[in-house]
């Protein structure tokens, strides 16, 4: 399942779409409109993307995930729009054989989606600015794993 979608994610339906006898492993990312970014106070998300390049890049990505992880099912799953504190902007499940398989395929997909696939983010803050970012630059300043966030 890969989706671009205006409408709120059903997680658990994401969840269960990859769910399989084959599969001894899922896991599923939320990504979530935080409230603080780089110290800087959220009031809103906007997502924007050219809809056919961002799932052509999409299934592109969960091609390459499939040549490198023992991948079972996918889905991919990422909104459009107007999104508030705590809302779900992206859901990636996987499933696989083994846990260790599907937390490095579901970490890969996110890291990559974030690098590659043309969605950008329209950040509204509390003090009034408006900030268009591509997910790219947020991957270039986020804390290396192991670091406070």
């Amino acid at each position: 399942m890969i989706q671009l979608t205006d409408q709120p994610l059903d997680y658990a339906a994401i969840t269960e779409s990859v769910r399989d006898p084959a599969a001894g492993a899922v896991v599923l990312f939320l990504g979530t409109v935080r409230e603080f970014t780089a110290g800087q106070q959220t009031e809103q998300l906007e997502y924007e993307a050219y809809r056919e390049m961002a799932l052509a890049s999409l299934q592109q990505l969960v091609q390459e995930a499939a040549s490198m992880y023992p991948l079972v099912k996918v889905a991919v799953v990422h909104r459009l729009g107007v999104l508030q504190l705590t809302d779900v902007a992206v859901a990636i499940a996987v499933s696989t054989p083994h846990r260790a398989q599907a937390f490095a395929a579901g970490q890969w997909l996110i890291d990559t989606l974030k690098q590659r696939v043309p969605i950008w983010k329209r950040e509204h803050y509390v003090d009034g600015r408006v900030q268009w970012q591509h997910p790219s630059q947020e991957a270039a300043v986020a804390p290396v794993v192991g670091e406070a966030s």
